[in-house]
């Protein structure tokens, strides 16, 4: 039930959220910072 909830969640996220691959984390803003936190901390679940 959990990693199903966390699979539909990520897809969620790549649907919506940007990628913020490619941009330099110390010139993140405080919201890309908290955006990018949320997206590791949904794709840790998944892989548990």
């Amino acid at each position: 039930m959990k990693k199903g909830l966390f699979k539909v969640l990520l897809k969620i996220n790549n649907a919506i959220l940007p990628s913020l691959i490619k941009k330099d984390p110390n010139k993140l803003t405080t919201f890309q910072k908290a955006v990018l936190g949320y997206r590791y901390w949904v794709l840790t679940n998944v892989l548990d």
